[in-house]
């Protein structure tokens, strides 16, 4: 079925839909990951944007029940160069086509995804509407540009859960915390604020020891210290952090007394909260191969990424930077100088990616045994 891929410059491609006929608008990116479209595809990060697969032929190992990272597809539609429609994998359900229109979500296939990554890399990511039903390319544009750009939007608080829940037994399980939490103490009491978070950080925070309780963005700071935690985890996430006002004000709070980490989006309000300044990025980091330098160490990591926007610490006499990004020199983790607070811009929990940087999470529990003693 013929579908068009419009940009809101006037820039289109011709494809195929794999996944039948709709209209799908987004910010449209790019990832440059070989493998974990599935990974990518249950992320909540990516809400609000359309993603276009470097890497030429995807789908072709399938759906796997052990790979997903939330609970339901967040993108707004997928582009490939091929999808592959029979897979070949024993542990696959079923195939990438089946997998998104189950999901609702459109896909689009046979575009030069190569032209499309560079004309992205050169001019920036921007709207663009993907549809089966409007084929004519100026109209589509024209579609485009009435859609919301990425900055100004606070997405977090439309993924983040609906209630409180732990990470019990490998998966996500409701509590009711009304009358309070009832803490096992098997581990230090890590209330985890969930602002669209994956779940390999939920299964590598059970690993080092915590006793892991995940609350929705809109908790307030009286709601998550009537909790009593030992420590404050901030998620990854979708949106524009400068307008998440309440969520810094938060975690500027937290910060006054309790060893506090963040990753990707939760970085980027940790670093505001501490006096940075949070921006958009011209095309944003999305892959598995992005190198980033530990300061302390000088050792060279490779990370998985997704974030379209980065913080500013410059002016904070406060934090030193302990992670930059070799390719474009922006920050990528900071520590606060006197106090248990770290945070990293990009995925130490991989999935997909290398593991180069599991580290952080053994790390932020020593500070909170230090801190603590827990």
């Amino acid at each position: 079925m013929k579908a068009i891929l419009a940009l809101e410059d006037g820039t289109y491609f011709e494809g195929t839909s794999f996944t039948g006929p709709g209209e799908s608008g987004g910010e449209a990116i790019f990832n440059t990951g070989m493998t974990g479209y599935q990974e990518v595809l249950t992320d909540p990060s990516y809400t609000g944007q359309m993603v276009c697969m470097t890497y030429p032929l995807i789908g072709n190992y399938g759906i796997t029940k052990e790979d997903i990272e939330s609970a339901k597809v967040h993108v707004a539609a997928f582009i490939v160069k091929e999808c592959c429609k029979h897979p070949s994998n024993w542990r696959s359900i079923m195939s990438l086509p089946e997998y998104l229109k189950e999901a609702g979500v459109m896909g689009i296939e046979g575009i030069d995804t190569r032209a499309l990554t560079r004309h992205l890399r050169l001019n920036g990511a921007m709207r663009g509407i993907i549809s089966t039903e409007e084929l004519d390319p100026v109209k589509l544009a024209e579609k485009a540009k009435q859609l919301p750009t990425m900055e100004g939007q606070n997405l977090a608080d439309t993924v983040t859960a609906e209630s409180c829940y732990a990470w019990l037994g490998g998966k996500p399980v409701p509590v009711d915390v009304s009358s309070g939490c009832k803490w096992s103490g098997k581990g230090p009491r890590l209330v985890l604020i969930d602002y669209g978070v994956k779940w390999n950080i939920l299964r590598l925070l059970d690993e080092q020891g915590f006793e892991v309780l995940s609350v929705p963005s809109h908790y307030s700071e009286e709601q998550v210290r009537a909790l009593e935690p030992d420590a404050i985890f901030l998620s990854n996430g979708p949106g524009d952090p400068a307008v998440l006002d309440q969520a810094v004000r938060n975690a500027k709070a937290y910060c006054e007394d309790l060893p506090v980490a963040g990753i990707c989006l939760g970085h980027q309000i940790l670093g505001q909260a501490l006096g940075g300044k949070a921006f958009k990025l011209k095309f944003g980091h999305h892959g598995c191969n992005h190198p980033v330098m530990d300061m302390e160490s000088k050792k060279i990591e490779i990370s998985s990424q997704n974030h379209g926007f980065c913080v500013d610490i410059s002016d904070c006499s406060d934090l030193k930077i302990t992670h930059k990004n070799l390719n474009d020199e922006t920050l990528e983790g900071f520590a606060h100088k006197t106090k248990p607070i770290i945070a990293i811009q990009f995925h130490p929990e991989a999935a997909p990616g290398p593991h180069d940087s599991c580290y952080f999470f053994a790390r932020f529990r020593n500070l909170v045994k230090e801190a603590t003693g827990k």
